[in-house]
């Protein structure tokens, strides 16, 4: 992205938001899904984000990750103003910076691994074979390298959820933002998937994952709940903020 030379943060965060607020009207009732959120993430932290169904904490992933836009307030990404972007260039964005993992996993039923892990590098015009040799690369870094011409209806569902996160890391994002990735899996698998965020974090890339499940949560170093669109508490767990 080319940095944005007007209220540009100094603060190095990779993510920071301002007095975000997220309004919808139904009927005749106004619905608050995000009431005045403001934080900053560093790079390379791994956050979760917790609260009860209605809290605003999809709400928050959605804006994040530019699939929508706030009702007010002001967020930055990578020291941009995701305001001031075009909608090509939050494109770009949305295909360059960030991973996407989601708990449905949103593979193509009737494809191979390799070929979903491939697409985001189709839509990117990447010639085929530097395609196919990416995706197996990545394939194999999730540990799936003997899957590649397996369809998700062979795969289980942590495997599924690994070919969602080769997909998400195809294109060396900034920051991988995970949708309840342990929601339809069992404790084996979503424990198994735990530890592949893990590793990931511990190369250094920053992960922001919403979750209901405290145990899920406590695999991050640092967990945000809300509340009624709030942030209300911001804790700390297995590293200083001050890293």
């Amino acid at each position: 992205m080319k940095p944005n030379s007007v209220n540009k943060p100094k603060d190095g965060s990779v993510i920071r938001v301002d007095e975000l607020h997220k309004h919808f009207t139904m009927g005749d009732t106004t619905v608050r899904a995000l009431d005045g959120v403001s934080f900053t993430i560093a790079k390379g932290c791994f956050v979760a984000i917790m609260g009860p169904s209605g809290s605003g904490k999809t709400t928050l992933l959605d804006i994040l990750g530019c699939l929508s836009r706030p009702t007010t307030g002001e967020y930055w990404l990578a020291g941009d103003k995701v305001s001031n972007l075009s909608d090509r260039q939050l494109a770009r964005v949305r295909n360059h910076e960030i991973g996407f993992v989601f708990q449905n996993f949103n593979l193509l039923a009737r494809s191979s691994a390799q070929v979903n892990v491939e697409l985001p590098l189709f839509y990117d015009g990447v010639a085929r074979r530097d395609r196919t040799r990416r995706a197996r690369e990545a394939l194999t870094a999730v540990g799936l390298g003997d899957r590649f011409h397996h369809c998700p209806n062979e795969l289980s569902g942590g495997q599924r959820q690994r070919v969602a996160i080769a997909r998400a890391l195809i294109n060396s994002p900034s920051i991988i933002f995970a949708d309840e990735p342990t929601g339809n899996l069992d404790s084996a698998s979503g424990n198994s998937i735990m530890k592949l965020f893990k590793d990931l974090h511990e190369k250094g890339h920053t992960i922001v994952m919403v979750t209901h499940e405290r145990e899920i949560a406590e695999h991050a170093e640092r967990i945000m709940s809300f509340r009624d669109g709030r942030l209300v508490t911001d804790e700390w767990l297995h590293q200083n903020p001050s890293k």
